[in-house]
């Protein structure tokens, strides 16, 4: 049986992607294309659908700027160590 990451792992993948994603003004479809993956798999990862597989968070993170670590770590935890 596969394992499944917990629903806070992917709720703060999916906030993340489309934080990062909206900052860059991509569209879903724009970000697929850079990942060369399909539009809907993005859309599937940001509705917390995906287990996505470590390839995928590696591409994911470069074609948004930021590392594998900046996309796993809730944005409270991030947003805090922005701030002065």
């Amino acid at each position: 049986m596969p394992r499944i990451p917990s629903s806070l792992l992917r709720a703060t993948l999916a906030e993340n992607v489309r934080a990062f994603r909206k900052a860059h003004g991509l569209s879903q479809e724009e970000l697929a294309d850079l990942c060369e993956l399909h539009r809907t798999y993005i859309g599937s990862v940001e509705r917390e659908e995906r287990n996505v597989s470590l390839s995928t968070l590696e591409v994911l993170s470069q074609a948004l700027g930021v590392s594998v670590a900046e996309l796993l770590t809730p944005r409270a935890e991030h947003d805090a160590k922005d701030t002065p």
